[in-house]
């Protein structure tokens, strides 16, 4: 298993925010302010800090706003993967970005989910986990009972080796907005609208869908409901303000 960090990273950051509304009404949910950081900044600041090189961002509604914020940032690199034109979900942004991503596995990151590392870094800890000859994805999962903002059901269930199975609305662990992915799962598939969680299941079919548990605290911001319950959290972490 190679423990060098991919160079690339997707963060998916396209969506309409909807749930997210009126604070989205003009503003992509990814530049919401939470905790003193625009949401998109917790998931590039992970992967500045992993050692990634490059992410490649998917655009949408709000295109312009994001991408002139985006423009100012340093480290990583941003490229980006415009879906002006139609919105495309998240495994035809995938396969949309996939030229610009390149042949070698890459990280993925939800733009509006972040997690606070416990003793370790995680995005590390995936890259020590990953065997591409293995595995199409390594997700990392959250535990419900470390987690904020999560009102749905477990996603996942994950035996002795680390292979993963729907949880059928039965107890499990939640997807936590990352992953490494073998971009060869989506070698050929056109860049049409539909979600990944057609790639996951072809990739539980051939057992080769990994998952790896997070170590810390994991949160997502759905509503603007939900803001305040992060920020209380963060302030007792003693991470923001």
């Amino acid at each position: 298993m190679s423990a060098r960090i991919p160079k690339k990273a997707m963060v998916l950051a396209a969506g309409l925010g909807l749930r997210m509304r009126p604070l989205t009404q003009t503003c992509p949910k990814p530049l919401i302010t939470v905790g003193g950081r625009r949401l998109i900044d917790w998931g590039l600041d992970a992967l500045e800090r992993a050692g990634v090189q490059e992410a490649v961002v998917n655009v949408h509604y709000l295109p312009d706003k994001l991408i002139d914020y985006l423009a100012c940032r340093q480290a990583p690199r941003i490229a980006i993967s415009d879906e002006r034109d139609r919105l495309l979900d998240s495994g035809g942004a995938v396969a949309r970005a996939l030229p610009l991503l390149g042949p070698a596995s890459f990280l993925l990151l939800n733009a509006d989910t972040f997690w606070i590392d416990g003793s370790s870094n995680n995005l590390n800890r995936l890259t020590l986990a990953w065997d591409a000859a293995e595995m199409d994805i390594l997700m990392l999962l959250a535990d419900p009972a470390s987690a904020t903002g999560h009102t749905g059901k477990a996603d996942f269930t994950m035996d002795a080796e680390g292979r993963l199975k729907r949880a059928g609305g039965g107890d499990g662990l939640i997807y936590a907005g990352a992953a490494i992915v073998n971009p060869a799962l989506l070698e050929g598939v056109p860049a049409e609208p539909h979600s990944l969680n057609v790639h996951f299941d072809r990739a539980i079919e051939a057992g080769r869908l990994y998952g790896l548990p997070l170590d810390g605290h994991w949160i997502t911001v759905g509503t603007p409901e939900a803001i305040p319950a992060t920020e209380a959290l963060l302030r007792h972490l003693g991470i923001s303000p």
